[in-house]
């Protein structure tokens, strides 16, 4: 179970930071994420990209719902420096880790069963996932110290207070989420963030979808979780075939730098194009989400670029049987 510091939320400004870090959370987690599904090669593993690139989709929307929630009690989202950009490994920000101080570190890894069950599982776990069959075929010490992820996000929900709400409505971001305007909007973008990600206490299910972790369990199981009267959990790991096909992943070194790339080499070049475009999407939704929600569109095409460009970087060999990878580098804009 991951758990971060827990983050005094009593006044206005305090909030305002605690939705920040929300933001840099939820981003920080959709690199892994797309190093994972852009490493499985077109034609196999088909149904665990799918599922990665809709946890991926939901994980955006929750980076949005952060975004409204800070503008709506006159806060500013920040996307369009170094310093909040997540690094890797490393990734998840103010030191989530264990109830021993041991900090987390996220990778950058083609995709395995490893780094899901190790990784990506660890980063939405509930904080009881509900353990559920498979088919056939921490101790309460430091309680007032740390929380885990769900648990800051209940503590963002009972913290909020009406009269903060005074944000301009026209910073809100609309259509892939809905706005915040008010108390009852937070609190409503709140429980879709935590059951998208955990499920409730007593169902994998956020509405009529599964959660992201039970989603990560259905790879690695290799099965969907489906209904099943037959156990008492009414779950259980025994629907349709999720098949993997080790074979179907590129062969990606782990945790690029720029460094890793020879100054001057089309491989290096490359790199550099990656990091740009990774760049200028963040700064287009800082933009997007400090005033100018219509630059969200920009930033869509933005996000085919950047696929675009991971592919080509992920074609390339760099000796010793492995290929480039996308580093996520945040670089200045260009001058001139």
């Amino acid at each position: 179970m991951l758990l971060v510091r827990s983050m005094p939320m009593a006044l206005q400004k305090q909030m305002q930071d605690a939705l920040q870090y929300a933001i840099q959370l939820e981003l920080a987690t959709i690199p892994p994420y797309l190093t994972a599904m852009y490493s499985l090669t077109s034609g196999t593993n088909d149904g665990i990209a799918q599922l990665i690139r809709g946890i991926v989709i939901q994980e955006m929307q929750h980076m949005a719902l952060a975004a409204n929630m800070l503008n709506a009690i006159g806060g500013q989202p920040i996307l369009n420096r170094a310093d909040v950009i997540p690094k890797y490994p490393g990734g998840l920000p103010f030191h989530i880790g264990d109830r021993d101080g041991h900090r987390f570190e996220v990778p950058l890894k083609p995709f395995s069963l490893d780094v899901v069950e190790n990784v990506f599982m660890r980063i939405e776990e509930p904080d009881e996932p509900i353990q559920f069959p498979v088919s056939a075929t921490l101790a309460e010490a430091m309680e007032q110290q740390f929380q885990t992820i769900g648990d800051f996000y209940r503590s963002v929900r009972t913290s909020l207070k009406p009269e903060w709400f005074t944000g301009d409505p026209a910073r809100q971001v609309q259509g892939i989420v809905s706005p915040v305007l008010k108390l009852a909007d937070a609190l409503a973008a709140i429980d879709l963030i935590v059951e998208q990600g955990e499920g409730t206490t007593t169902s994998p299910l956020s509405g009529t979808d599964i959660a992201h972790y039970y989603r990560f369990a259905e790879i690695f199981h290799g099965r969907t979780l489906v209904p099943d009267s037959s156990v008492k959990e009414k779950f259980s790991y025994s629907g349709a075939p999720i098949p993997f096909d080790p074979t179907g992943v590129l062969p990606l070194v782990a945790n690029p730098t720029s460094a890793l790339y020879p100054e001057g080499s089309t491989l290096h070049a490359a790199s550099d194009s990656f990091n740009l475009i990774y760049s200028n999407l963040l700064r287009t939704l800082h933009v997007a989400f400090n005033g100018q929600p219509d630059s969200l569109d920009d930033a869509i095409g933005q996000m085919f670029d950047l696929r675009d460009q991971a592919m080509k970087l992920m074609d390339m060999p760099i000796g010793n049987g492995t290929n480039a990878a996308p580093c996520y580098e945040f670089v200045n804009a260009p001058s001139g």
